[in-house]
């Protein structure tokens, strides 16, 4: 028989680069990622943190520490306050020239090393390495890590690959197809888990969680206070099926049977506590440091769309089975 034009050595078509497929790219998330990193570098230029820059977002975060983390604090906080106009327009300036390296084709890879680096010192300093070793449960409804390790999350997975980028691996950066399953199984496992730890469940944990949220507006405070009021009677059904829900998301995305509908479901979980837990990241309060978890969530989650498309490894890595030979067949042979 002739071989279809294109194909003449009879290895299977490399997929079709689709609208959709464009839309997903790593470049348009390297872009998304940029503007993000942009926003949190204008967001350090409010007048608040001029004046409260130590006060405000590096001191706080050594309460209820262990020694060997709240000191370093503590001493970049005593740093910070005597020079907080200098060092607001550093941290400024440091991210907004991430947001532009990772715009520019040419600076990507060293944007994104220093994006890197300045998100683990933003761990550090800004999120008390989200609050893992106070003793106190992270809440889910706000991230599981915090906000600064998503951004290397998020940066890994566009890291920008060779251009055979048609291969099944190099369309997840560096960490492949099983470490982005993997990254984004544990964040959601996390999650799952941390729903079921008695200060995180119950109606009381949800309405204080949603009324201590920033609003800014009026609109969004009256959001915020509906909500508060319609979960505190139902709070236990709310967090055990949020579990459920976390811990099927997760599976989902190893399992593949499912995903799409996983990976869109968290889409949805995520703009709303986004919305309601996050106030939008407190971004009309005036005291925002960065665009919050919500969107960098589902920023991964979109960059991992792909997945649904693709069988599990063990099933495409499996060598075709050949066509069994009938006896008529050996006979003739």
């Amino acid at each position: 028989m002739l071989q279809r034009a294109g194909n003449t050595n009879g290895s299977p078509r490399p997929p079709r680069r689709t609208p959709a497929s464009r839309l997903l790219s790593p470049r348009l998330g390297l872009i998304v990622l940029g503007l993000f990193w942009c926003v949190d570098g204008l967001l350090k230029l409010q007048p608040y943190f001029f004046h409260h820059f130590a006060s405000g977002v590096i001191d706080p975060n050594a309460a209820g520490q262990p020694v060997v983390i709240a000191d370093p604090i503590i001493w970049i906080g005593g740093l910070v306050k005597s020079h907080q106009s200098m060092f607001t327009v550093l941290a400024a300036l440091a991210e907004t020239s991430i947001g532009v390296g990772l715009l520019v084709r040419r600076t990507v890879k060293p944007a994104l090393l220093v994006s890197f680096a300045w998100a683990v010192n933003i761990w550090l300093t800004g999120e008390g390495l989200g609050g893992l070793f106070t003793g106190t449960a992270p809440d889910p409804l706000t991230g599981v890590i915090g906000t600064a390790p998503l951004y290397i999350v998020a940066g890994l997975l566009v890291w920008p690959r060779e251009p055979d980028a048609d291969t099944t691996g190099s369309r997840f950066g560096m960490l492949g197809e099983r470490g982005a399953r993997l990254a984004w199984a544990a964040l959601w496992l996390g999650a799952a888990a941390l729903w079921l730890v008695p200060s995180n469940a119950g109606g009381a944990a949800l309405k204080s969680a949603v009324s201590a949220a920033p609003s800014g507006a009026s609109w969004l405070a009256s959001l915020q206070s509906d909500a508060a009021a319609a979960v505190v009677h139902s709070g236990i059904t709310i967090t055990v099926l949020l579990a459920v829900a976390s811990a099927a998301i997760a599976l989902s995305i190893l399992w593949v049977r499912g995903a799409r509908i996983a990976l869109l479901v968290s889409v949805s979980i995520s703009l709303v506590f986004w919305v309601l837990a996050e106030g939008m990241g407190g971004l009309l309060t005036g005291q925002a440091t960065d665009v919050g978890t919500g969107p960098l969530m589902i920023l991964i989650a979109i960059l991992l769309l792909p997945l649904a498309s693709l069988r599990a490894s063990a099933i495409s890595r499996a060598p075709a089975r050949a066509p069994a030979v009938t006896q008529t067949e050996a006979s003739r042979a």
